[in-house]
């Protein structure tokens, strides 16, 4: 077949899978966004990738903004119709698209039905959803208006898709519940590679090259966006600081990024560290100096987002600390493997108490990490994954 696999955020995962239904006999054309700031996988084609895949980024000329609504929403628009190009020009048989934005899903729906083109829809996020709970916080009776209008329109184009991968059982609930029959929703949970992550040294080249200190390290890797709350990382460096255990090393972008910036630049004697995105290359090195991960999620996230963050944790062999809600398929996993300690997302002192509890454990940092990766190990098989995309692909 000739797929196209659209990926917005260019996450590592959905490029593996690319590569391997391009492995398999497939023309794959895989599309990406390029004017968003996200954790990125391999965007680049190496000197072992066939003929029959190729990489493409769609981009704006400049960074699609988080909290600017009106020009979010307007270069989402523009987004969706070079997709919509790209898409048709190249002639696939078929198209999975994911991480989309609504408006930007909703051209490629109208263009793919309009073109009798078969479309997957891959749903990483219920953006009305998450669109909804934000904009009526800040625009109480205009927000909840412009929420259910997105919500409409996910569910226009969850009915318009020919397929739904969805990656847990909660989100098939929801599309159920809107009226999608089962034999179109297919469950499929996210993974990491475990292949291209495997365990390190704490000390190796990048925590060298970053002058990391000899200190217990907590890492958090990965966005802070808006379902996020960078005070419970202030909080936990705080915590750190005061008894001297150890230093939090932040490397990520997004709204929450700057506001601990000048936390850090403010108050010096503080035991935190924030970089950005480090190149994917070394996210092994990155995840291997750590002690322990952190991971974080606001109460409104709910079932609706499932951080990738974690499934790379998994593979890491480190202890996890993560505060959000219980139902989060991520934490679910985190708390069936005895991977990691959980603590509700508004509980600040239960964090921070968690982590100085494996601060104080290195036994058992050891067991929860070595349970991380043995889960990893045996659920993120790409041929498995690939066989069942593949099937759907093919209808």
């Amino acid at each position: 077949m000739r797929i196209i696999v659209h990926d917005y955020a260019g996450h590592a995962f959905p490029i593996q899978l690319s590569r391997n239904l391009a492995a398999r006999g497939h023309e794959v054309l895989h599309l990406y966004c390029g004017s968003t700031l996200t954790p990125r996988g391999e965007l680049q084609r190496r000197a072992d990738d066939p003929d029959n895949w190729q990489i493409q980024v769609i981009d704006l000329g400049e960074e699609i903004p988080k909290t600017k609504f009106f020009k979010r929403f307007g270069m989402e628009r523009r987004y969706g119709g070079l997709l919509v190009d790209a898409c048709l020009s190249w002639k696939p048989d078929v198209v999975i698209s994911g991480q989309t934005p609504t408006i930007a899903q909703q051209a490629l729906v109208k263009a793919c039905t309009r073109a009798g083109l078969p479309l997957v829809s891959w749903i990483q996020d219920i953006y009305g959803m998450a669109a909804k709970k934000v904009l009526e916080s800040k625009l109480p009776i205009v927000g909840a208006m412009v929420g259910d209008h997105f919500l409409r329109i996910d569910k226009q184009c969850a009915a318009r898709s020919r397929d739904l991968v969805v990656i847990s059982e909660d989100f098939a609930d929801i599309f159920a519940d809107w009226g999608i029959p089962r034999d179109r929703i297919h469950t499929i949970h996210n993974w990491a590679l475990v292949d291209q992550l495997p365990v390190g040294d704490r000390d190796n080249d990048w925590s060298r090259k970053q002058q990391l200190g000899d200190k217990l390290r907590f890492v958090y890797s990965g966005t802070l966006a808006m379902k996020h709350n960078p005070r419970l990382l202030l909080e936990l460096a705080e915590q750190l600081t005061a008894t001297g255990r150890g230093e939090l090393v932040v490397v990520s972008g997004g709204p929450g990024v700057e506001w601990l910036r000048e936390q850090a630049a403010s108050r010096p004697e503080l035991a935190m560290r924030v970089m950005g995105f480090q190149p994917f290359e070394d996210l092994p090195d990155v995840l291997a100096s750590a002690d322990v991960l952190v991971a974080i999620l606001e109460p409104d996230a709910g079932v609706f987002s499932v951080p990738s963050k974690v499934l790379s944790y998994l593979c890491a062999d480190r202890p996890l600390l993560m505060a959000m809600p219980s139902e989060n398929l991520a934490a679910k996993i985190v708390r069936e493997t005895g991977a990691g300690l959980i603590v509700a997302p508004d509980d600040i002192a239960g964090f921070c108490d968690a982590g100085m509890q494996l601060a104080d454990s290195p036994e058992q940092r050891a067991e929860m990490g070595a349970a991380g990766r043995a889960y990893a190990e045996a659920t993120f098989d790409i041929e498995r994954i690939t066989d069942r995309f593949e099937q759907i692909l093919g209808g």
